[in-house]
């Protein structure tokens, strides 16, 4: 019954911050509001509109608000497929000029060196000189390189095999297995920046299966919206232009591909596909406006684009190149002299909206392969106030019954146990609103069943004070004893009931994660509210009325 001064201002201490870190729920539009007028401030936008909607809600106090799921606030759903074969192709085509290279080296023994047609994946090449075949085997070999991954330890990213003078090189398995699983981070990151910098909020990107990823974004309008956001690949390629033709039956020949023009109508370029640079190497981009005041884009590579741009630009003075987006000659300049410091620009048919649209892409990065959306929703907020409407009707009704049966069953040890759930309920949405938590349905759930088993652990502690007044023990005595031994009980429930919660976190996804989000955090202020909180209000109700008897 001693609790020390310094337990109670920390235990009451963190109780009002719990409440504080609520209050913005409370006023969840203006506070909305606040947040994103200090988010367009802080990127360089400014009005009164802006600045009214900032001085709606005090600076001074928290302004974390807990994000409505996509099932409460609206929004678009996709589940998007990743074609991982695009970066085999990928690979293959960037492979090509250092075998080229490596056996012109070696000229005399392995004589000319023709690529052959094949399947994307795979690089196939013929020397014309039979006898240099093992010569050639080793040049290839030394081409090959170690797997970068833990699964791909001691073993070769080439795999070569020959049938006489033909060639073939393709990824070996343990290195499309390390390749499947970069291009999916890399997807995942991509589109995590591309939703981010649209400025919605807690958006769901994460990985389903080997090649899909779930896209889910509350509070954007439908889902062709966030396709169009997301959909584009944006793979910016600088590539040298063979010929132009009118003629849409073009045969391209080896290693080259027949590409529109995105701005001349009925005009193809015949275009060498292993690009000089790729958008890989752009490390930035920008809105401008060209020498003539039409709407451009500006572009800067890092060292190693630029050091290959310059080489390339120094080389082909005079000559014309592609700079290709999505498969489409969006410019075909001619280069007029050595472009150094690797920095340019890229004009076409823009106007404004979409010259910021593209360097927003760009500078969110290329995405590695191609996505196909297997399934799309678009889902009104209609559903959500529903669900909001339900949820709390869920969560009032159920407070209301757990605080009539405690009252009736415990009298004011009930209303101690009531004043716990308030705060701990409030404690629940406070921890939300800091770890920037988000609320779905499911999450509801969590909070209705949090609500309910909040109280057991008071219901354990009332049971033990009842035995042990009933073992003729003063109600000082009888208190202090009640919470000691019901103690164990109470951390081994709530103990077994977090594991149960980790384990549907960690191997469930979306819904599944919110309601263990939700009935973790109220495991933890559960614990505490029935531990401390509920301890210090009978202490203190105590030590003021020092009753001879108590009736639990």
């Amino acid at each position: 019954m001693q609790i020390p001064f310094w337990k109670r201002l920390l235990i009451l201490g963190v109780c009002v911050l719990g409440i504080m870190l609520a209050l913005p729920n409370l006023f969840y539009a203006r506070v909305e509001a606040h947040n994103d007028a200090v988010a367009k401030i802080a990127r360089g936008e400014d009005s009164p509109a802006l600045q009214a909607a900032k001085a709606g809600w005090p600076s001074w106090l928290p302004s974390s608000i807990v994000n409505l799921g996509l099932d409460l606030r609206g929004g678009a759903h996709l589940l998007a497929e990743v074609h991982l074969t695009d970066v085999y192709a990928d690979r293959m085509n960037g492979l090509w000029p250092d075998v080229r290279d490596a056996l012109a080296k070696d000229r005399e023994a392995v004589g000319n060196v023709r690529r052959e047609p094949s399947d994307p994946s795979v690089l196939k090449v013929t020397i014309s000189n039979p006898a240099g075949v093992e010569a050639a085997r080793q040049i290839l070999a030394g081409l090959s390189r170690p797997v970068v991954s833990l699964t791909g330890v001691g073993q070769r990213d080439l795999q070569i095999t020959n049938d006489g003078a033909t060639f073939t090189l393709e990824l070996s398995p343990a290195e499309k297995a390390a390749t499947d699983d970069r291009t999916m981070q890399q997807s995942l990151e991509i589109v995590r920046r591309r939703v981010d910098a649209a400025g919605t909020r807690e958006p769901t990107i994460q990985r389903e299966g080997s090649d899909r990823i779930l896209i889910e974004v509350p509070g954007i309008g439908s889902a062709e919206e966030l396709k169009a956001l997301i959909g584009t690949t944006a793979r910016l390629t600088f590539n040298q232009v063979i010929g132009r033709t009118a003629d849409q039956t073009t045969v391209p020949g080896p290693g080259n591909a027949l590409v529109p023009s995105e701005d001349e109508k009925g005009i193809y370029y015949v275009i060498n596909t292993t690009p000089v640079v790729s958008g890989d190497n752009l490390v930035d981009a920008q809105p401008a406006f060209d020498q003539n005041g039409r709407p451009a884009v500006d572009f800067r590579f890092d060292t190693s684009g630029a050091r290959k741009f310059g080489d390339y630009t120094a080389g082909h003075i005079g000559q014309p190149f592609a700079i290709v987006l999505d498969n489409k000659v969006i410019s075909a300049p001619v280069i007029q002299s050595h472009i150094g410091g690797g920095s340019g620009i890229i004009t076409g048919n823009f106007t404004v909206e979409s010259s910021t649209n593209l360097a927003v892409l760009l500078r969110a990065g290329a995405l590695p392969a191609k996505m196909t959306f297997l399934e799309e929703r678009t889902i009104g907020p209609e559903l959500g106030s529903d669900s909001i409407r339900a949820g709390r009707i869920a969560a009032i009704t159920g407070g209301l019954a757990v605080g009539v049966f405690m009252v009736a069953v415990y009298g004011f040890f009930g209303w101690v146990a009531n004043l716990g759930l308030l705060l701990n309920l409030s404690m629940l949405f406070g921890a939300l609103s800091l770890i920037g938590g988000t609320l779905t349905l499911p999450g509801i759930a969590g909070i209705v069943l949090t609500v309910g088993t909040a109280v057991d652990g008071n219901v354990l502690v009332y049971e033990r004070i009842r035995e042990e007044l009933r073992h003729a023990k003063g109600p000082a005595r009888a208190i202090e004893l009640g919470y000691d031994r019901a103690l164990s009980a109470i951390i081994d429930a709530n103990i077994t009931t977090m594991i149960s919660a980790l384990i549907l976190y960690f191997e469930g996804s979306g819904p599944v994660r919110g309601f263990a989000v939700t009935l973790a955090l109220g495991i933890l202020t559960s614990v505490f509210t029935t531990v401390y909180l509920s301890r210090l209000i009978l202490v203190m109700w105590f030590e003021r009325r020092r009753p001879k008897t108590i009736e639990v």
